[in-house]
């Protein structure tokens, strides 16, 4: 997490000069040993959600328009059906309003609340909602989480995780996956942002960004659980160079059979700019700690800043694409090389940007939902845009 009211000039400036062949050399060594060899499936498994039948670009349409203080914007498509959930975080609202579309995403209504209204008390950051792609830890495929970070008066945070057997009707709360100190996002304090889940194997993975370690300002890490109630030990995923810098904001895709991606935001000056777009690369989504922090740079050298989330289409070629949006453009960045970091380009995109707008692939088209950028007001909105 940084901090949302730092102008948007350090948040959001343009990119320090930097040597491209030093750049396309740290890529180069980051690839190394990750090479997967012309033989290998081009295809990641399992592929993407599919594209439901007769979806075509749309919007931006209006998800809900809450008010002042709505961002964060998060959605789900519920198995290979037309039916979508979507919720996002608003200052003073009661945990996060879950809205539903049963047709493909043009409509949205008010379905129900994470946790109940009654029981949400205080300010909740940072949703996310994933959907059990399949039987785990007692629960039904299809039973749907959501985890987010409840502030509650403001002396503490704490990451929490809840259910839903009925396809977003109603929610159970399950467990604490991390809990830090009050939520001031200064080096220095302890607390805990932005979860992200993935089932993998035989275990549900839940990656934030965490202030208590005494050796970084803000690192990343992980936790693991097999039952979704009890969590495992801490473990790093990218930290720092020096005390000062501030990795944050975890998102994480599998891009082939044996590759994954994750992106973040650098963090304070990285020497690229404010909050550089970084992205990191392993065999494993448990063992992105020793793997190098490439910087994201497009083809004309432009490194896109801050809020960054990846998804990966399985559609655009024999390697399928790695999608990357960040919260200083409305445009995508894509990369149809499995992260090689000298093929990035960019893709325009008719929904807006905002804060950590996130995206979903459909077989070729690509699903977005977004909010308004940090201490705007605006709705929370969400369209279909070509992937080309």
């Amino acid at each position: 997490m940084h901090d949302p009211h730092e102008p948007r000039e350090s948040a959001f400036g343009d990119a320090a000069p930097r040597s491209r062949r030093t750049f396309l050399r740290t890529g180069a060594v980051a690839l190394a040993g990750l090479t997967l060899g012309a033989a290998d499936p081009a295809l990641a498994t399992p592929a993407g959600p599919g594209k439901p039948h007769g979806v075509k670009p749309f919007g931006p349409v209006v998800v809900a328009d809450p008010g002042s203080g709505a961002a964060y914007a998060r959605a789900v498509r519920l198995g290979n059906s037309r039916s979508w959930l979507a919720t996002f975080q608003q200052f003073g609202a009661p945990g996060f309003a879950i809205h539903r579309s049963e047709d493909d995403g043009h409509t949205w209504y008010r379905l129900s609340n994470v946790p109940s209204t009654g029981d949400a008390p205080g300010v909740w950051l940072q949703p996310f909602l994933y959907e059990l792609p399949r039987a785990f830890a007692g629960f039904p495929k299809g039973t749907l989480l959501c985890v987010g970070n409840a502030l509650g008066n403001f002396t503490s945070t704490k990451i929490q995780l809840y259910a839903s057997r009925d396809r977003g009707v109603t929610w159970t709360f399950l467990s604490t996956v991390a809990e830090g100190g009050a939520p001031i996002p200064e080096n220095g304090n302890t607390p805990v942002w932005e979860p992200f889940l993935l089932l993998h194997s035989d275990r549900l993975i839940c990656y934030y960004s965490d202030q208590r370690d005494p050796r970084y300002g803000q690192k990343l890490a992980h936790q693991s659980s097999r039952n979704l109630r009890t969590w495992g030990p801490v473990v790093d995923d990218a930290v720092g160079t020096d005390y000062d810098q501030r990795p944050g904001m975890t998102t994480v895709a599998r891009i082939h059979e044996r590759l994954w991606i994750l992106t973040h935001e650098a963090g304070g000056n990285s020497g690229d700019n404010f909050y550089a777009v970084h992205y990191k690369l392993a065999r494993d989504p448990e063992s992105f700690g020793p793997a190098p922090s490439i910087v994201l740079h497009d083809q004309d050298g432009y490194v896109p800043s801050a809020a960054p989330t990846v998804s990966w289409s399985d559609s655009g070629g024999p390697h399928g694409t790695i999608v990357v949006t960040a919260n200083s453009d409305q445009d995508l960045f894509v990369n149809r090389h499995l992260g090689d970091p000298g093929k990035w380009t960019r893709v325009s995109s008719a929904v807006p940007g905002g804060y950590s707008r996130q995206t979903i692939p459909l077989d070729g088209l690509l699903f977005i939902i977004t909010g308004p950028y940090y201490a705007e007001n605006g709705p929370i909105q969400a369209g279909v845009v070509p992937l080309t």
